[in-house]
């Protein structure tokens, strides 16, 4: 189906550099194209003759912003791929995904290994259920399921946009007034929903940083109300299992791509018609099988064996049943045609075509049965390259070499390079014609490296000073010269004769890459120092400004990263996103490399991406444990180093729960580390792991001296944090590495659970229990006058004071939450106190007399109360006076604000024209009231 509100990634044709913003990133079909007839048709009717979208081409509204066609068949192209089809309103009713136990909107797939076991898209992505297994997708409830290859062992890509948890301003289709809170207000995506039973997944509910909270439509009716500023990530997708979009799915031959095949699975009421030499492989159960083979050339047990495995059609019986023959099988078994699916892949011959003779004696002995025999004097021909002279009608070939001519099961030869019919000297500059085409297929036949270099010697003998022609070439795709091919492929002897013929090792493909970086994409080490002997740049940077460095880091090839260390390349280049190889390695957690780039003298760590992270930065925020113990080896100085945010890494790592980052940071540093660093929200590493619920990262903090009693620019601490996160996410569930990292949290998470009271509460019972401050830290009041307890569901207060309570240190608590007195003295002889025992009971105690040394020490103790309480108060008007003061005098109250988020009093604001904090151009002076 092709339907407006389709959500949809790029495809295998994409080549519109990042328009979509990466690979990965989310958009929607806002509008499909239209034949230009009918377009024809509604202009004359009146529409809008401006809007035309062309046929076989859509517009896709990218979720951060941007707005283009791209097409979807047009000119023979796919750009793009369907990763959710529910904003569209595909539902497969009553069928439940066995992951979630959820009804199944969108894509459906089945197990086909397994009775009744169906996912839906989120759970097969997340990897629910045996990697080995196949499915099959069936993208509509109506449509015919299409055979995809086992999830194992293929590429996993993030899946990025407006999900939940994205920071989101008004977008392209907005129209809702300012419900936003104005022009430039943001708002974070809290859940993702469907529109009534219209569809699913089609709009977004965002609470916006000015209070209110509504719904948005995010493809419903092909409509985009919002534009990501901060995306979010919603799991991964496996990339070569969506469907293309364009491709029909309901067809006589549904194919899908899996690994380096494709399945094609018709319908069994259309007749397949194979030929000898068809790549096929048995498609049905045991039991299917079985019924189909009576009479169809009878079942063997042993054909069991052979369930899913790839083979070759052999033959075609007179009755129309397939003889199939099995690499390493002697027998060839003969199957039921509607038992067996067609895997493609079968090379298509031409007269004139060259072709290696298969060097396994056995293979071809079997496989000349009936296919013109096997003779002795055939040994001689084994491996060796020949010409077809004839192609027969049952597809056997005639093939000359050696002074001789033979007949052979196409099976038996491997097709490597074809040459004109007329072998007539190649003239260049070429046009376009059939010269073309064979310049081509010699490109293919340089993949084929040491096979045919005396046939590549023979035709470079026919070029005039053109090697460095550019045409289309099947392996490595694209516009490459046959020097790029040959060192992608890792053919030394061949790349010596294409240089010494004068290949160019400065020529570049349409992405800018030079043969230095085919050879770095191969992991061909030892091309890349023949190449570097032979005058190739070593920091020459592509398109997208990465070097040959750049790639050998992210495909992770060692070996060629380490010789372009030895002819000192530069470390220190940056490529489109501002990242450095150091970067790039410390995200693919590639260990070798990292150490190896690390040790380079010439490589600078202060180096800040687009994003504003350093190498340190990075390393925190991906929890790449051994970047960071090498890089706290080297530059201990970079620890406190905040972004533009005011993050520093002790903040990422606190706010990702990487843990052991976090512990390398403070116990490698040697003391450097300001555990109570502030970023530009005032808010130290223990509020942001809080917020994140991440109970290791907390107790780490704390452990280490974090400062409990900090507040951030809202005048929130952490007890405020922690209550008011409880009841908006779902509770945490101690897992055995909890128990380990953050064992005083879980024994609170237990505690709870025996008596029945909200877990959700673990981490602020904790806080509570840390706290020095007693009752003053459950009555901190933060800028809006509200205390942590305030901040919890008003059903939830009364159970909430009494199990905060219940944690306060014995020795701090200066009354219970029930005492029924005044605040500092004694008026009444009999008194009841209400407390909150171990056991979650409440329990009254009567007290009708006190001894004058019990009043005494009472007194004495509550003095000193006092003084602690006014030290702490004293402590928290400083904190918020410092925060609402100007940062320039220092003088006068913070009245004016900045879109950066600093400001300045009125007076030193004036003359500012950029920020005296982040230095960012003033664009906006906004007066604070």
């Amino acid at each position: 189906m092709l339907e407006v509100g389709l959500r949809v990634v790029r495809g295998y044709d994409w080549k519109w550099k990042d328009q979509d913003g990466g690979e990965g990133h989310a958009g929607t079909v806002v509008e499909i194209g239209k034949p230009l007839a009918l377009l024809e048709n509604n202009t004359r009717h009146g529409q809008n003759s401006t809007d035309k979208t062309p046929d076989k081409t859509v517009i896709v509204q990218w979720d951060h912003g941007p707005r283009s066609n791209y097409r979807i068949g047009y000119q023979g192209y796919y750009d793009l791929l369907v990763f959710d089809n529910a904003a569209a309103g595909i539902q497969h009713n009553q069928i439940v995904c066995d992951g979630c136990k959820k009804f199944i909107v969108g894509f459906r797939w089945e197990c086909s290994q397994c009775s009744n076991y169906d996912l839906c898209t989120h759970c097969y992505m997340a990897d629910v259920h045996n990697l080995s297994h196949s499915f099959q997708r069936i993208q509509t409830p109506d449509s015919i399921g299409i055979k995809i290859s086992p999830r194992e062992g293929c590429v996993k890509i993030p899946l990025k946009g407006i999900f939940i948890g994205a920071k989101v301003v008004r977008g392209p289709d907005w129209e809702w007034g300012n419900q936003d809170g104005g022009s430039g207000q943001s708002g974070t995506v809290v859940e993702i929903r469907g529109w009534d039973n219209e569809s699913s997944r089609s709009v977004a509910t965002v609470a916006w940083t000015s209070g209110t909270t509504n719904v948005y439509r995010l493809g419903y009716k092909g409509c985009v109300d919002l534009c990501s500023i901060e995306d979010a990530t919603s799991g991964t997708y496996y990339k070569e299992h969506l469907p293309v979009l364009g491709h029909a799915f309901v067809t006589a031959n549904n194919a899908t791509v899996g690994g380096n095949e494709i399945f094609i699975d018709p319908p069994n009421q259309i007749p397949v018609i194979y030929e000898v030499g068809d790549k096929v492989k048995v498609s049905k159960d045991i039991d299917t099988l079985k019924e189909l083979q009576a009479d169809h050339g009878g079942w063997n047990p042993r054909m069991a064996d052979y369930i899913d495995k790839i083979g070759f059609v052999h033959r075609i019986t007179d009755r129309g049943d397939i003889r199939v023959q099995y690499e390493k099988c002697e027998n060839r078994w003969t199957f039921h045609p509607l038992a067996l699916i067609k895997v493609a892949g079968k090379e298509k011959f031409s007269l004139g075509d060259w072709v290696q003779i298969k060097n396994d004696i056995v293979v071809v002995r079997n496989y000349q049965v009936n296919h013109g025999e096997w003779t002795d004097t055939m040994k001689s021909a084994l491996g060796k390259t020949g010409k077809i002279v004839k192609i027969y009608r049952d597809g056997d070939l005639r093939v000359a070499l050696g002074g001789h001519t033979w007949t052979l099961n196409p099976l038996n030869v491997i097709k490597i390079f074809s040459l004109p019919v007329e072998e007539k000297p190649l003239s260049l500059p070429v046009d376009v014609g059939t010269t073309e085409v064979e310049i081509e297929k010699l490109l293919h036949y340089t993949s084929k490296g040491a096979a045919g270099i005396l046939l590549i010697r023979e035709c470079l003998k026919k070029y005039s000073g053109n090697i460095d022609i550019r045409l289309n070439d099947r392996v490595c795709g694209g516009k490459k010269t046959f020097l790029q091919v040959a060192a992608h492929e890792g053919s030394y002897e061949l790349c010596v004769i294409l240089l010494d013929a004068g290949a160019s090792v400065n020529a570049s493909d349409d992405e800018g890459d030079l043969p230095l970086h085919y050879a770095a994409f191969g992991n061909q080490p030892k091309i890349m120092e023949l190449l570097l002997s032979r005058g190739a740049p070593v920091d020459a940077q592509n398109n997208t400004s990465c070097t040959a460095l750049y790639v050998s880091v992210n495909r992770q090839h060692s070996a060629c990263v380490k010789v372009l260390l030895r002819h000192r390349c530069n470390v220190n280049l940056q490529d489109s996103y501002g990242d450095t190889a150091l970067h790039d390695a410390i995200g693919k957690d590639a260990a070798d490399i990292v150490d190896a780039l690390i040790t380079c003298d010439k490589v600078d760590f202060t180096i800040r991406n687009k994003r504003g992270f350093n190498v340190l930065h990075h390393a925190a925020l991906k929890g790449n444990a051994h970047a960071t113990r090498q890089l706290m080896l080297r530059v201990q100085n970079l620890v406190n180093v905040k972004k533009d945010d005011g993050f520093g890494a002790l903040h990422l790592a606190s706010l990702n729960g990487h843990r052991e980052v976090a512990e390398i940071l403070i116990m490698k540093s040697r003391g450097r580390i300001n555990i109570n660093l502030q970023n530009n929200r005032l808010q130290i590493p223990l509020h942001v792991a809080v917020s994140q619920g991440q109970w290791s990262l907390v107790e780490l903090l704390i452990t280490h001296k974090a400062d409990i009693t900090a507040i951030d620019d809202d005048g929130d601490n952490v007890l405020h944090i922690a209550v008011s996160k409880s009841f908006k996410k779902p509770s945490t569930i101690p897992t055995p590495e909890s128990s380990h990292d953050a064992p005083k949290i879980t024994q609170i998470w237990q505690e709870l659970a025996a008596i029945n009271k909200p877990k959700e509460l673990a981490l602020a019972c904790y806080l509570v229990s840390c706290s020095n401050f007693g009752m003053l830290f459950l009555k901190t009041q933060n800028i809006k006058g509200k205390t942590p307890i305030d901040l919890a569901p008003s059903s939830q207060t009364e159970i909430v004071s009494e199990i905060l309570f219940s944690y306060v240190r014995p020795e701090l608590k200066q009354s219970p939450l029930h005492l029924h007195l005044s605040d500092s003295s004694v008026e009444q002889e009999n008194f009841t106190i209400e407390t909150v025992s171990n056991d979650g009971t409440e329990k009254s105690t009567t007290s009708t007399s006190k001894t004058a040394k019990d009043e005494l020490n009472a007194k004495a103790e509550e003095k000193n109360k006092d003084l602690e309480r006014l030290r702490y108060l004293e402590t928290r008007v400083a904190d918020l006076e410092e925060a609402s003061m100007c940062s320039i005098c220092m003088e006068r109250r913070r009245s004016v604000a900045f879109l950066c988020g600093h400001g300045a009093c009125e007076n030193c604001a004036a003359p500012l024209k950029t920020c005296h904090m982040c230095r960012k151009n003033i664009t906006k002076k906004i007066n604070l009231y």
